[in-house]
């Protein structure tokens, strides 16, 4: 996108509408900027076989992919708009579609898009929703997602446990036949204290971040359930039944796939990873521990957003392919649960071996509080749970300060 904010100025003065500047001698470039590792399935699938499909349909359109790293990408978008450049198209988490939104570097869709309704009503409401920002979407659901239990059956059987734990009392109480196998191993474990790892448990023990209207987080984020939520955390760490890389570090993915965790929460594109990692592992799923405000987990997911000075007419007939049946098909074949919902009555997701554990789970599962200050209220709430897990502060006082931090993060 570099030098087309002059280019729409100039476009603005001649009163020409974006892509019509004159004939196309040669095929248009669009920057499709996203999260896909280079290596994963995902970005195989996208670049391999669903951008040569589409370039094939649409000769006078070329799509460049270019992939960052997750952790980056935020910051990466945000220097790289305040120099005017970016993408013409991004794949974005859903927590940060509010944020971009503010700033004004977005399309509102359904102002520029006449078929915008019509691609609204295929998809599902929940997904559709975090695109939405002062009355206006911003963006179409790319894929959603949760996260479910995963559960390691040969440590399970060397312990000699039946199953999976209903609830979360049923989860504590298979540390100790766990523990029994040695010292390092665990019950279950993640990867730190942010929001995605987190939140299941504070929803599940029936705790919030903030008010319904998020308002306020004083008397939710610091209340009692919340404040129970991060003690049993602790305790589980503390005592050795969950791994200590929730205080970051340690073994990743492998050390389900090892036999070092009996337990993890992950979401479907570990499947794809497994099958070509540890093609010999025994897969098994189950819902998330049920606690007192029942077994609810994160909705995860991506949307597909337009950036202000794009390729409008090519970049929007690449959205328009994003939410095709054909593209959500092949990209649920990597672990990208679509989100159609005409697609879930078909044949592929009605048989599917796995799928269907998801999509139970995606019927409780919650999102991240959809408010453009996200990032920083998760910053504030990642700090809290590190000085829980490391015993600098008690739950109730490290979550009274979080409270304060939130409250003037919301009042801004």
């Amino acid at each position: 996108m570099k030098h087309r904010l002059m280019i729409v100025l100039l476009m603005a003065a001649l009163a020409l509408p974006i892509g019509m500047t004159q004939a196309r001698q040669e095929p248009v470039t669009i920057e499709f900027w996203h999260t896909y590792n280079e290596v994963s399935p995902e970005n195989e699938m996208l670049v391999n076989t669903l951008i040569p499909m589409f370039e094939a349909a649409h000769p006078d359109i070329k799509v460049k992919s270019v992939p960052f790293p997750y952790d980056e990408f935020r910051q990466t978008m945000l220097t790289s708009l305040a120099g005017g450049e970016g993408p013409d198209l991004a794949r974005l988490d859903i927590i940060w579609s509010p944020e971009f939104a503010k700033l004004g570097v977005l399309e509102a869709l359904d102002e520029i898009m006449p078929d915008f309704q019509d691609l609204a009503d295929r998809v599902f409401p929940g997904p559709l929703s975090t695109n939405l920002y002062e009355g206006h979407y911003y963006g179409l659901p790319l894929d959603t997602n949760t996260r479910i239990f995963w559960w390691n059956s040969t440590l399970y059987e060397a312990a000699g446990i039946e199953g999976p734990p209903a609830t979360i009392d049923d989860l504590k109480a298979q540390c100790e036949p766990i523990k029994a196998l040695g010292d390092d191993k665990y019950v279950f474990s993640d990867g730190g204290t942010y929001g995605w790892a987190v939140l299941p448990w504070v929803w599940s023990f029936g705790g919030s971040i903030t008010d319904p209207e998020i308002t306020t987080a004083s008397g939710y984020v610091n209340g009692e359930a919340t404040v129970a939520a991060y003690e049993f955390l602790a305790e589980m760490v503390n005592s050795g039944c969950f791994s200590p890389s929730f205080l970051g570090g340690g073994l990743g993915t492998e050390g389900f796939f090892t036999d070092v965790f009996a337990s993890v929460l992950e979401g479907p594109w570990w499947f794809p990873l497994a099958e070509a990692q540890y093609p010999d592992f025994e897969i098994h799923t189950a819902l998330m521990p049920a606690g007192s405000g029942g077994s609810i987990s994160v909705v995860g997911g991506e949307n597909i957003a337009l950036f202000k000075g794009a390729e409008t007419e090519a970049a929007l007939e690449f959205l328009r392919f994003t939410q095709s049946e054909e593209y959500q098909l092949k990209m649920s074949e990597v672990g990208q649960l679509t989100v159609l919902t005409a697609l879930i009555e078909t044949d592929y997701f009605q048989n599917h071996p796995y799928y269907g554990t998801f999509l139970e789970q995606l019927e409780t599962a919650q999102a991240r509080t959809p408010h453009p200050a996200w990032t920083q209220m998760e910053e504030v709430l990642t700090e809290a749970g590190q000085l829980i897990l490391r015993g600098e502060a008690s739950a109730q006082e490290a979550l009274d300060f979080a409270a304060e931090e939130i409250d003037a993060l919301l009042a801004q």
